[in-house]
Formats: C-alpha cells, structure tokens, sequence
C-alpha cells in the first residue's frame, strides 16, 4: 500500500505541473484555536472551490439565528420539490416531508446531504439565493473577505470561492461562538429507521483527539476538509483543499496536525489576518487532474479498508517534514490511523416528536418487509429473465430441429426425382391451354445427365464406315 501510496501521489503532482503551476501544490493551513496564530500556510489565500465544507457556513447562518432567538431547534423544516430534486448525497425525503432543525443540521455535519441544505435554505431564507445573501453578509462580517457563496451545499458554481484562510476564520468562530454545539461537528454516525449514515471525515474515530469538522468533494475542488483535533490542551484546526482523494485528504490533515502539535507558538506566528494576499483571482479548476482520468470515479468517503501507513522508502509528496512551520518545531512522532472504532449513531426521525420504540420497532418491520419484497421481486425478475432465456434457447433448438426435418425431408423427395442410373431430372412444366394440349408433340424422353456425359468409344484402328450398307 505504501508503493500504491507513492505512485498515486506522484501521478497526481505530475498531472498537477503539466495542468499549470496554480496546480503545483494544493492550498493547506495549520492555525492554532486560542490564539489565532498560524502555524504553517501554504497557499492559504489562493482562491478555491469550497464543495461541501460550505455547510459550515450554513450551520453558522442558523446558529446564529437561533443564539439571536429568531430560530428553535424545534422549528419545523419542510422538504420542497427544489429541495427533494438535488443531486446526491441526499436523504431522499418525499416533497412536503417535515423535519426538525436539530435533526437537519446533524444530517447536514454527517450525511453531507444537498437535499437537507437546500431545505434549511429555503425555511430560513425563503429561497436558495435569500439564503446565499444571508451567508455572504456574515462573510464579509466574520472578515471572509475573498469568500462568496451561490449556495447553502456548495455543488458546482463558478460564483462559489473561498480560501484556506477563509475557512479558518469561519472554523474558529463556530467553535469560539458556539461552545455547546461543538458535539454537533464530530457525530461519528447518525441513523434514520435502518440506515446506519457514518461521518465522512475520515479523521474521526481513527486520529486520537479530532474533533471535527467538515469535508467537501467535487471535481472541480479535489478533496477538501476543514478539521478541528485537540491535544493536551491544545486545539488546532486544519485545512487541506485539493487532496487527490479521499484517503490522501485524511493523511495529509493527520501529518499537518501532528507537525502543528509537535510546534510552538511565539511571536513569529503571524495571525490569520496578517496573511499575504494571493495574485490569483479565480479557482483553478481541478477536474482533469481529480476525475478526468482512468479507474472509478473518486469517492467522498475514506475507504473502510484504508490505513495510514508507517514509515516508509517511497517518497511521500505530502510529508510535513519540507513544509515550513514558523516557531519552534520538534520532529513529530508519526501518528498511525487505525480503522475507525465503533460508534453509537445519534438517532433521526421525521416530524416533530421521537418516535417511541413501539414505532421503531413498526418501523423497522416495515421497512425490513420492504427490503424483503424487493429481494423477492429481484428474485422474481431474475427467475423470469432465466425462463425467458430458457424458452428463447429451446424455441431455437426447436426450429434448428424443424430445419433438420425440412432439409431431411426436401433430400428425400430429390431421391424420388432420380433417374435408374441416380442422376436427376431435371423437368421444366409449362402451363398448357386446351388448345395447345392437343396440338403439343409428344416429347421424348431426355437423355440422362449421365448418358450425356459418358463419352463415345472410339477404335483409333478403324476406317470410317461407308454410308452405304
């Protein structure tokens, strides 16, 4: 795997240089919660596509409505036709389904789901852009200067951007603004009826003290996280935009929190404000480096499969050791990401009130003889589809058969049709008038095609006969 490792790596900076130098190395910070202090930045104001650690701003826009008493985490949310149609990832509720705040935002952390942010936009902005002006106003209020959001869950549009920096403002406020909502961005899984959703931060459950935050994914962006892991007593956030998948993306956020952990603060450490600007103006555009190539599509989530790896030979692009932290810095000690441990999901539900466990349990009934109707139905159709096969595969031995009989058959009347030396005849029959019945000659009888072809025996010694007898 450490080779798999190297080699992915390598392909993916390669693709990067040949597609352009703003390709060359993907955006990544490093800052310290308390103070504010940047421990490493690279690139952290270059112009980036969000992809879904937008909803981080969604969930600010709604903390700060119900800290300011205009929402209740009770307030009911109601699914729209808009909302029901947006692409995955999704819960896929039916249009007019009614869901708590509360319950929206655990699945909005966890589930990354477009259908519930487009439903919390909708409620509370009365439409996706009042929604969007409302996330940009407190952009520009929490210093998000060089972000602008089109909309609450951050699928592709080009009027979409932030920054590194950008993201680490925002992570800073909603874990320094909202102390007691903090649970709300490291939810290891939620479940609604059957369906077990786990979290697709691949740092948490498997990175000793992470704690959240917020991962996005589309092609355009590569692979982006903002984390969040404390450590004897110390909190650090962690941004990684453009990461080549999934797994890259948790790796190199585990290798920046562990060179960030291993690092002091002093007054070397600029403050996130203090950042220089970026020459650049728009976001690259990633997607034939991340998806415009061969294999499967990149997926969202970590691989359940996947795990750091130790030490290894093979060059590791993303290492922490040539990055540049300011102040103090000791070598860290590598720390390994074991597969994730197991979690209790948070429970989901529809509608107002829980639902009792005497509805869980209809629930669960229900749907288990749902998922057992479909099997059968599958099961149905499968059988069906090898009937069909069947009958399709014997109907055509039948007319191979028939065709045998046929041709059996027109062989044996040719027999009949033979003359006594077993050649053929071959007779033409002209439809006759009265008339020509009558007056027709007698015909003689055709030499066999064999007495034709049998040749004149000829005495090369003998005279020629005279015509007289």
């Amino acid at each position: 795997m450490n080779v798999s490792r190297a080699l992915r790596l390598t392909a993916f900076a390669i693709a990067a240089l040949v597609s352009g130098s703003a390709l060359a190395a993907s955006p990544a910070l490093v800052v310290e919660v308390e103070s504010g202090r940047v421990l490493h930045a690279e690139r952290a104001t270059d112009p980036w596509f969000p992809a879904s650690v937008t909803k981080l701003m969604t969930a600010y826009v709604v903390l700060e409505q119900v800290r300011a008493g205009q929402l209740s985490m009770e307030k009911l949310l109601t699914v729209s036709e808009n909302a029901a149609s947006q692409p995955p990832s999704k819960m896929g509720f039916k249009p007019g389904t009614e869901i708590r705040l509360d319950n929206a935002l655990k699945i909005l952390m966890v589930k990354s789901a477009n259908d519930i942010a487009t439903t919390i936009a909708e409620n509370i902005g009365g439409s996706v852009d009042g929604f969007a002006e409302m996330m940009n106003e407190t952009a520009m209020r929490l210093g998000m200067k060089n972000s602008h959001f089109a909309n609450p869950h951050g699928l592709p549009d080009e009027r979409n951007q932030t920054t590194a920096r950008d993201m680490a403002i925002l992570a800073r406020a909603l874990l320094l603004e909202f102390p007691n909502q903090q649970n709300l961005f490291h939810i290891g899984a939620i479940q609604f009826g059957r369906r077990i959703m786990r979290n697709t931060n691949g740092l948490i459950g498997r990175y000793p003290g992470a704690d959240g935050m917020k991962t996005g994914f589309i092609c355009s962006s590569g692979f982006n996280v903002v984390a969040s892991a404390t450590r004897n007593g110390r909190h650090l956030i962690t941004v990684v935009f453009g990461a080549p998948s999934a797994n890259e993306r948790t790796m190199k956020a585990a290798e920046l929190f562990d060179r960030g952990f291993s690092s002091s603060v002093n007054f070397t450490n600029p403050v996130l404000t203090a950042l220089p600007a970026s020459s650049l103006t728009t976001p690259p555009d990633m997607r034939s480096v991340i998806c415009d190539r061969r294999g499967p599509m990149p997926q969202e989530e970590d691989s359940p499969a996947a795990v750091a790896e130790g030490e290894t030979s093979a060059p590791n692009l993303f290492s922490s050791s040539v990055m540049a932290f300011a102040g103090g810095t000791t070598q860290p000690m590598r720390t390994t990401l074991l597969p994730r441990t197991a979690v209790e999901p948070e429970r989901i539900w529809v509608g107002l009130t829980p639902p009792s466990e005497a509805d869980l349990a209809a629930e669960a009934a229900k749907e288990k003889a749902a998922a057992e109707k479909a099997r059968k139905s599958k099961a149905t159709a499968k059988s069906k589809k090898g009937s069909a096969a069947k009958d399709a595969k014997e109907a055509s031995s039948d007319d191979a058969e028939v065709s045998a009989d046929d041709e059996k058959a027109s062989t044996k009347e040719a027999v009949k049709t033979k003359g006594k030396n077993g050649s053929r005849v071959s007779v033409t029959l002209k439809p006759l008038t009265k008339d020509t019945k009558e007056k027709a000659p007698a015909t003689k009888p055709q030499a066999s095609v064999a007495e034709k072809a049998k040749p004149a025996k000829v005495d090369a010694a003998a005279k020629p006969k005279s015509s007289k007898n």
